[in-house]
Formats: structure tokens, sequence, C-alpha cells
């Protein structure tokens, strides 16, 4: 019976590590995203047309 506990302990541990672990990288991610575009508008639009493709 308490090998059964620990299992579910590990299963609920396990659950709030990988809930975590993707919050985590959802923030990381709007990070990076927010800087991107902060960095872009700070350039202003005469970026794009002073390009030469």
């Amino acid at each position: 019976m308490n090998g059964q506990l620990v299992t579910q302990d590990d299963e609920a541990a396990k659950r709030r590590r990988r809930r975590n672990s993707i919050a985590l990288g959802l923030v990381l991610g709007f990070l990076v995203l927010l800087f991107y575009v902060l960095t872009i508008v700070k350039m202003g639009p005469g970026i794009i047309s002073q390009r030469d493709l």
C-alpha cells in the first residue's frame, strides 16, 4: 500500500513539474516575442522601405 502512495505522489509531482515547465516556457516565449516586437517598433517603419531585396 505504501508503494502505491509513493507512485501517486510521484505522478502528482510529475504533473506539477510539467505544468510549471509549460508555464515557464510560455512566459519565456512571450518575453522573446515582446522583445522582438519592441525592437522592430523602435527601429521604425523606415527600416522596411530602406531594405533592398
